[in-house]
């Protein structure tokens, strides 16, 4: 029986050659890898049966024997919008390995927000000495419209520094660590109680532009907007404008519609948005973490096992 043709289209795929042979499957494919700033050989290209990689290049019509497509990201918006991309094709997202660095990330933006270490670091650097004061985390409600993997991971963490955690899921049953989950129709009551609303929805067109004015004017004045999701989840002149008016206190924006975030770009110079270049996610150890993701889906497809991180086309992720 002939083996699988397997094309690694990414830059570390040492991690993911790694990983088949952790898991036992070395022999089970006929592994090509190429880095992801080359062309795929075109000898190669028309026998490609399993396609993992950043992205898609134009070439899934040129694959008829595709059988599954493993993305390197969680959101797999660029590639549902693929030209050539068939319905009989699963594929499969990163779902997961965002989970502890998205999470850790969010917790030091809100440290950030609420500790005075980035003005005493300024202070030092003049010799001089000012008392400052923190502001508590403990007792404040943070909102999270999107309870899934990463928000489920930091609705834990966050509930360990005793706040009360609320927030949003697609099918509001309860969620450890969160004390109430609403449903997306209920998102402005989330909004009303939140002291810190995180954004984690996944980029679809049902949420295209979802924090606009209207939403805005529903959170309190006091209260802080993180985006760690999709650049498209806000409409930016509206966000700019709520701050400005202090409709809301502020924002930290990790994503954004262009990146890198142009240089003309009012996010740069509001007061009170900080712009964070697209760190949420990245960490050292990712790489081996999606490798592992890959390594147990190709398990599954020999196997003929539903896959672990299956996107579901209608709902988009």
């Amino acid at each position: 029986m002939s083996k699988p043709v397997c094309l690694l289209w990414l830059d570390d795929f040492k991690s993911y050659e790694d990983a088949l042979a952790r898991a036992g499957l070395s022999d089970r494919f006929e592994v090509h890898a190429v880095k992801r700033d080359e062309q795929p050989p075109a000898a190669i290209i028309s026998r490609v049966e399993v396609l993992a990689g950043w992205k898609h290049g134009g070439y899934l019509g040129q694959m008829p024997k595709l059988r599954w497509i493993q993305a390197m990201t969680a959101g797999v918006e660029a590639w549902l919008g693929a030209p050539g991309l068939r319905d009989d094709v699963p594929l499969c997202c990163a779902r997961g390995s965002h989970r502890h660095s998205m999470s850790e990330n969010i917790l030091g933006a809100l440290f950030h927000l609420t500790k005075p270490y980035m003005a005493v670091a300024l202070d030092q650097k003049k010799s001089h000495w000012a008392r400052r004061q923190s502001k508590l985390l403990a007792g404040q409600t943070l909102g999270i419209l999107g309870l899934g993997a990463i928000g489920q991971e930091l609705a834990r963490k966050a509930a360990a520094l005793e706040m009360r955690v609320i927030g949003t899921r697609r099918t509001p049953a309860a969620v450890p660590h969160v004390d109430q989950v609403y449903s997306g129709e209920q998102t402005d009551e989330v909004l009303r109680q939140s002291d810190f609303v995180v954004v984690l929805m996944p980029s679809t067109t049902d949420t295209d532009n979802f924090i606009n004015t209207q939403r805005l004017k529903a959170m309190k004045p006091t209260a802080w907007l993180l985006n760690f999701a999709r650049g498209s989840l806000i409409v930016d002149e509206d966000l700019i404008a709520a701050v400005n008016n202090k409709t809301i206190a502020g924002a930290v924006l990790d994503v954004f519609r262009e990146e890198p975030l142009p240089t003309t770009h009012a996010f740069w110079t509001t007061e009170n948005i900080l712009v964070l270049p697209h760190i949420g996610g990245g960490h050292s150890g990712r790489g081996a973490v999606v490798a592992d993701i890959f390594a147990e889906n190709a398990r599954r497809f020999l196997a003929g096992e539903p896959f672990a991180t299956a996107v579901d086309r209608v709902r988009g992720y």
